[in-house]
């Protein structure tokens, strides 16, 4: 059983890739999959005292669209996602239609 992040996780599958020059290898198809990776993701390797290394994958972020993981704006997108799961919203078929709802609510 390994812990990381203070959770314990057991091992449910093994994979193995053979390094070649540079210290290169090539992650298997699963392991990609597990980690949540693709090419040019980048995978950070934490080192443990006892010789365990655990990988985890990191997605980069544009700085550009920072703003959309900040935890105020992923607590609005919750709230939306929990509201249309309730049922809430109004689905329009044209910008025509929603501009004359919206100009009535008011």
């Amino acid at each position: 059983m390994a812990e990381e992040n203070g959770v314990e996780a057991e091992m449910t599958a093994t994979y193995t890739a053979r390094i070649r020059q540079k210290g290169q290898f090539t992650l298997p198809k699963e392991v990609q999959k597990a980690l949540h990776v693709k090419e040019g993701d980048t995978i950070r390797f934490n080192i443990h005292d006892n010789g365990a290394v655990v990988m985890e994958g990191l997605v980069e972020i544009p700085a550009d669209q920072r703003w959309f993981w900040t935890p105020e704006w992923q607590a609005g997108e919750r709230e939306a996602e929990d509201q249309i799961a309730a049922g809430g919203g109004k689905v329009f078929h044209d910008l025509d239609d929603m501009f004359k709802y919206l100009n009535r609510e008011r």
